[in-house]
């Protein structure tokens, strides 16, 4: 059966399908409509806070080995979790396959259990409804759900609808003994690509960090080795939309690439290496590394950073037409957040980088993004647990809020400056006769 998706639907919970989560327990289902059947495909991803509670209900004797006994019975109790009817009438689910990762990749959170599933679709009329539930592991779970096209042409999908956490999902469809026509390729899964992107680079807090590092000296010029007065604003503006251009071109192509399959890389060395590009941009900020080659740099990084965001699209299953269509959607939605991040911060960058103030920012900003940049090389590189991630995600969750006390303290420094330099004159005037 040709297999696209119809639309891709982001979880409404504040989580991305594949963007550092620790603990949440992601669950994604794909559901395809046939002749006589429906096919269910489910990959559950344990995060890293709550892999050990997940890996203790599937390894039950903690031998540290999942036996077929033990993937059977965790795959059974998947199952059972699991609700499915047709026009009222319950369907009875059958395990077709059960696949388990290495405990140290679920230890890790990037382990991915793949559970496949199907069940029989009696005859019915013409219009018809179909309703799926997911109420496993409901209390640290974050779930997905899509449907894909059917292949069989009597087979047409009309409406779709989800509860706010996506673990209720309703597909209306018809259908009909008689041929019907072939569908037309529709913008069907942009929408739903798009605000995958979006919640993906609000999420992948490494990404952000290493164009915000990036961006905290490009106000300033650069006197030996050591950063010195404000550029211009005209200047300075240049200089972040070269920056910001550059790194959009730089993820764009690899993502384009690595969505149709030309390249491919394990994913371990380009989280490392997205790792090493914070750092670098960190060490940037602090002192002068590669002054008025920003552009270059971060298009050199922005290949790496669009192999990453390559993986959360090409895990939805996309092809054909609907691949092209949503990435297109998901880069526009990647370049949506990324530049509502730039200019909710620019008016402070500009504003503050004209006062003293700026050095304590700029070094500050450096040191935060050297210490989260050194810790996720630990654990991408040499497995060693750090507490970086909680750490940078909770900043994240209240980023509007530091961009406003930023915005705020920008203004204060702003107008202080001002103020002080009128205050000698004040002074002679009080004291001239």
């Amino acid at each position: 059966m040709r297999k696209t998706f119809i639309f891709a639907v982001l979880l409404s919970l504040p989580a991305t399908l594949f963007a550092h989560r620790l603990d949440e327990y992601l669950e994604a289902t794909i559901l395809s409509l046939d002749a006589g059947r429906v096919v269910g495909s489910m990959r559950l991803v344990p995060g890293v806070a709550v892999s050990a509670a997940v890996i203790a209900s599937i390894d039950t004797n903690g031998d540290g080995v999942i036996s077929e006994v033990e993937r059977q019975t965790y795959a059974q109790r998947v199952l059972n979790d699991l609700s499915l009817s047709v026009d009222g009438q319950p369907l009875a689910l059958r395990l077709i396959s059960a696949d388990f990762p290495p405990l140290d990749g679920m230890k890790q959170g990037i382990g991915e259990i793949h559970i496949d599933f199907s069940a029989e679709l009696p005859e019915g009329g013409l219009n018809r409804q179909l309703i799926f539930e997911n109420r496993h592991k409901s209390e640290i779970a974050v779930y997905l759900v899509n449907s894909l096209i059917p292949g069989d042409r009597n087979i047409q999908i009309t409406a779709q609808s989800r509860n706010e956490n996506q673990s209720f999902y309703q597909v209306g469809f018809t259908q009909s003994a008689n041929a019907g026509r072939t569908n037309p390729p529709t913008l069907s899964g942009f929408a739903g690509a798009f605000r995958l992107g979006i919640r993906h680079i609000a999420e992948g807090t490494d990404h952000l960090l290493f164009l915000i590092a990036l961006l905290l000296p490009a106000p300033l010029l650069a006197l030996g080795t050591r950063w010195g007065s404000c550029a211009s604003v005209r200047v300075s503006l240049i200089r972040i939309v070269r920056i910001v251009t550059a790194f959009t071109l730089g993820h764009s192509l690899t993502l384009a690439l690595a969505a149709f399959g030309v390249v491919s890389l394990p994913s371990r060395p380009v989280e490392v290496m997205i790792a090493v590009s914070i750092l670098v941009s960190a060490i940037h900020a602090i002192r002068p590394l590669f002054p008025g080659r920003e552009a270059a740099i971060a298009a050199f990084f922005g290949l790496i950073h669009g192999l990453a965001f390559a993986s959360a699209l090409s895990e939805l299953g996309f092809d054909g037409w609907y691949r092209l269509v949503s990435l297109v959607g998901f880069n526009l939605g990647i370049e949506t957040m990324q530049l509502a991040v730039v200019a909710a911060i620019l008016p402070s960058l500009l504003l503050l980088s004209r006062t003293r103030a700026y050095s304590a920012l700029r070094i500050g900003g450096g040191l935060f993004a050297a210490f989260a940049s050194m810790g996720w090389i630990a654990e991408r590189a040499l497995s060693v647990p750090t507490a970086v991630d909680p750490l940078v995600e909770n900043a994240a969750r209240h980023g509007d809020v530091l961009a406003a006390a930023l915005f705020l303290v920008s203004l204060l420094c702003w107008f202080g400056r001002d103020f002080s330099r009128l205050l000698p004159k004040f002074r002679i005037k009080a004291i001239a006769p």
